[in-house]
Formats: structure tokens, C-alpha cells, sequence
């Protein structure tokens, strides 16, 4: 069977990682695996090295741009349909919104067999204008009328694709994005050499983030839970891993509300660092304002570290209230300051809800179960192959 995944851009980030499993996990069984990605720029760092070296094809579409650029999307569809015309895959799986529109238009111009679409997070959401989420709505309800499968993250994306007559429900169906979770093992990671790095010592209750510098990342609402928190509890102290375009403003904005010298920013890293870095946490404040399934929660429950997050989309997956954390509704950014000064003044707390966190996912997201229910899912689609 010939497998080609198709995704706008190869940024350090969680559908990307998702994807790259993906890819390596069919080629490791045997599989004809293609990789077809658009241009990966920007400051949230590059997975194409990872990509090049995977054993499979990789293909870089220089026409698939992650702007809306009608003329380029032309091309790009043009592009696509040559390259499934020539190569006749089997599968083609798309992933993320201009991609998985883009794409399946293409595929299904081309005739391919079985077309799956992966939804790692709403392509209109909360955060877009009114028009402009209609549009996208819509767009993705042309969309899936040439798609065989839709696979969502979390279950919540299948509550509001229904919802938004995308499409019926019995094309939908659950796979959690795969982890590597032998590389998230509190065991063996050293947690006072780190936190040391960032000037936090043993009675130090460190709050972090692992999040693109971006706008709905929601750094605007932590940026005052961060300094509501700190007047309350004096221990506080915040790391932020990750980076972005907005970068510049929000150190501006550390700086105007005195948490500059309390707060670390590490910037981008590796994704094989994460774990490390984690280990260094005490809790994991989740902010953002639109989700699909939410890796870096689990990644730190995997390492033992409760998190606070706003109850939206597929995070109340992983964080379930009273159990692995604290659920917030959206918003309430008073409501998460109490969560998180309650969490720093309990470590007995932390652990068992740490404890009880990387319980919950140190199975359900395991990669090797994501590659498994896909490898079904295209067997049930080619079933003659």
C-alpha cells in the first residue's frame, strides 16, 4: 500500500510531530510512505531535517503557502494533482487546514482510492471574526464531501464538526496523537540541574509554559494570571519554553508588569529536550485559547507535573479535574490564579495529581497505538489492496 500524508509546513509543533510518527511508523512496517509538505519558515523552528532523514519520500511544494493566496493554491492543487496522477497512492491523509483543503481537493480530482483528513485543531474556532469562521466552515464542508475519513485528536473536535454539519458523525473517529513516550520518563531526568540553570532553587515553585510565542497561545491572559499569582505567592517563578513573532511584546510586557526578573525565557528547543525541561517544572499552566489535543499537557503529565488549563476543545481529555489537575472555564482568569496558588502551596497535591497524570497517558498516547488504529483505519478504506 502507497501512503502519501500531505501538510502545510514542518514547524516544530504538534500536528507536525503527530505527522512525522505517522509517517516513520508505516515506513518501519513495510509501507510505501510519501511526505508532502509546504515551505517551513519562520521562528518556530524546523522539522524538515527530521523529515529528510526518515527513510521515506519527502517532497517540498513550494506552492503550498500557508497564507490564503488564491493563485498559489491553484498551483498547489495543480502540483498535487500531477504528483498523485503520476505516483497513483492508495491513501492520501492530509493535515492541517490549508493542506487538508487544498489536497483533498487534489486527491479527489486524481481519483485516489481512499482520502483521510486529519483535524489536529478547529479550522474555524472561537478565535476568528464571525465571517471569517463561517467561511472556513464552509470550506471544510466542500472539503469532506470528497474525504472517505476524518480522524480528530480528541473527541470534542467530532462534538463540533457535527455540530457545524461538516459532516455525519460516522465519518469521524478518534486517534490521540502519538507520543514518544519513552522519552518522557521522570526517572531518569535531572531536575535540580535545571531548575538551577534558571536561577530557581528547591523551596521555588516553578510555573511553565511550552507554547508558540502566539497570539492565541493565550499569553495575553497569562501575562496577568502570572502577575496576580506572584503578588499572591512570592515563590512563583515562570519559565517559557517556546518562541515566536510575538516574542518582543510579550518581554516588553514582562518587563512593565515586574516579572522580568522572575521569568526565563528558553526559546525554542528541540523536541527530544522537552522532557528535560520539564522535569524542572513544578506545574504546567495551559492557556491556550484553542486546542485540539493539547501535547504539551500530556508530555508533562508523562512527567509527572500537574497542569492548569481553560477547559476548552480536547483538553479536559488529558486534564481531568481534581485527578491529573485543574479545570478552568475560559476566561476566569481569577479562577486559574487561585488554581495555581493552591497547587504551589500543596506539593503533596502536585505529586498525586502528577502521579495520576502520566497514569492516564502513559498508554492512550503512545504513538505506536495512534500508527496502529491508522494502519486499520486504511485497511478498512482499501480493503481489495
Amino acid at each position: 500500500m502507497h501512503i502519501c500524508h500531505v501538510i502545510t509546513r514542518l514547524i516544530v509543533g504538534g500536528a507536525q510531530e503527530n505527522t512525522l510518527l505517522t509517517c516513520e511508523g508505516l515506513h518501519e512496517r513495510g509501507y510505501e510512505v510519501t511526505l508532502i509538505s509546504g515551505p517551513t519558515r519562520g521562528p518556530e523552528g524546523s522539522l524538515v531535517e527530521r523529515a529528510r532523514a526518515g527513510g521515506y519520500r519527502f517532497i517540498e511544494l513550494r506552492e503550498l503557502v500557508r497564507p490564503v493566496n488564491p493563485w498559489m493554491d491553484a498551483r498547489a492543487r495543480r502540483r498535487l494533482r500531477m504528483e498523485f496522477d503520476a505516483t497513483r497512492p492508495d491513501v492520501v491523509h492530509t493535515h492541517s487546514s490549508k493542506a487538508g483543503i487544498v489536497a483533498r481537493y487534489a486527491a479527489h480530482d486524481a481519483r485516489v482510492p481512499a482520502i483521510v483528513h486529519t483535524v489536529h485543531g478547529m479550522s474555524f474556532n472561537r478565535t476568528q471574526p464571525w465571517l471569517v469562521r463561517q467561511l472556513y466552515a464552509w470550506l471544510e464542508r466542500q472539503a469532506a464531501k470528497r474525504t472517505h475519513a476524518i480522524v480528530t485528536v480528541a473527541d470534542a473536535m467530532i462534538d463540533q464538526m457535527a455540530a457545524a454539519g461538516v459532516c455525519a458523525r460516522e465519518k469521524m473517529q478518534t486517534v490521540y496523537s502519538g507520543m514518544e513516550i519513552a522519552q518522557f520518563n521522570p526517572a531518569v531526568c535531572e531536575r535540580v540541574d535545571v531548575r538551577r540553570a534558571w536561577g530557581a532553587n528547591a523551596d521555588d515553585v516553578v510555573v511553565g509554559t511550552v507554547a508558540r510565542l502566539f497570539r492565541r497561545k493565550g499569553y495575553e491572559q497569562l501575562l496577568p494570571i502570572m502577575a496576580a499569582a506572584a503578588e499572591r505567592e512570592p515563590r512563583l517563578r515562570f519559565v517559557w519554553i517556546g518562541d515566536g513573532a510575538q516574542r518582543p511584546e510579550y518581554e516588553a510586557e514582562l518587563v512593565r508588569l515586574g516579572l522580568a526578573e522572575r521569568t526565563t525565557l528558553v526559546g525554542l528547543v528541540p523536541p527530544e529536550h522537552i522532557a528535560g525541561l520539564l522535569a524542572g517544572f513544578d506545574i504546567l499552566a495551559h492557556t491556550s485559547q484553542w486546542e485540539g489535543l493539547p501535547r504539551a499537557v500530556v508530555q508533562a503529565l508523562l512527567m509527572r507535573v500537574p497542569a492548569v488549563a481553560f477547559a476548552i476543545d480536547g483538553t479536559p481529555t488529558v486534564v481531568i479535574e481534581g485527578k491529573t489537575g485543574r479545570l478552568v472555564t475560559l476566561g476566569d482568569t481569577a479562577g486559574f490564579v487561585r488554581a495555581l496558588v493552591e497547587l504551589a502551596n500543596q506539593a503533596e497535591l502536585r505529586q498525586r495529581l502528577g502521579a495520576a497524570g502520566r497514569e492516564h497517558c502513559r498508554e492512550r498516547f503512545d504513538w505506536r497505538v495512534m500508527v496502529d488504529k491508522l494502519e486499520l483505519l486504511y485497511w478498512r478504506l482499501c480493503p481489495n489492496k
